[in-house]
């Protein structure tokens, strides 16, 4: 009687594995686990019918007024992600800017001021051609921050207290919109650069 309970066991076990296999195998999967993170699980959830398997979370400040965009509809997201890496290569400038200020000697509160204003002012114009994006990522800014424009230098250092701190969070990217996008692995090391994830 046990034998045979065991064998039952055994049986529906295989049967529930094999169902998972064949229920994910066509699904897209991270390298790097997403869910893992809880910096980034803070703006999005678990989406089987996204894209890339996550989408915003509509009671997130930073990402809830994307939460409404079909994140299971392939042109949608390729349109994102197309947005999104534009934001990622517009931040070689304020790299340019970090090296060039660095090399004349400026002072850390300065450069920390002048990247932060920059990071604002490229957040934004990566929206120059989505009117709606834009008007999403200002109402953002103005729950989060009460004005559009994005988080001011002054106020970053009022949250963190350094100047430094201020600068190293101005060359941050939101990793849940990444995981949303299908870039969570091509950014992974730039998140272990920052100390947002530990290998």
């Amino acid at each position: 009687m046990n034998n045979k309970l065991i064998i039952v066991a055994i049986t529906l076990f295989i049967a529930l594995c094999l169902c998972a296999c064949v229920s994910t195998s066509g699904s897209f999967s991270y390298i790097h686990d997403p869910r893992l993170n809880a910096e980034a699980m803070k703006d999005i959830v678990e989406n089987p019918d996204a894209v890339y398997g996550f989408s915003p979370n509509p009671q997130s400040k930073r990402l809830g007024t994307y939460a409404k965009y079909d994140w299971s509809d392939p042109d949608v997201v390729a349109d994102a992600k197309k947005q999104r890496i534009q934001y990622h290569q517009s931040l070689q400038t304020m790299y340019d800017m970090l090296n060039k200020m660095t090399a004349e000697g400026e002072p850390e509160e300065k450069i920390a001021r002048t990247i932060s204003a920059e990071r604002n002012r490229l957040r934004l114009a990566t929206y120059e051609n989505d009117p709606q994006g834009l008007a999403d990522v200002k109402k953002s800014n103005l729950e989060t921050y009460g004005h559009e424009d994005g988080p001011t230098a002054d106020e970053m250092f009022a949250k963190y207290g350094s100047w430094s701190i201020v600068l190293q969070k101005a060359f941050s990217a939101n990793m849940g919109m990444d995981a949303c996008c299908g870039l969570y692995d091509d950014y992974y090391p730039e998140y272990v650069k920052m100390g947002y994830v530990e290998e």
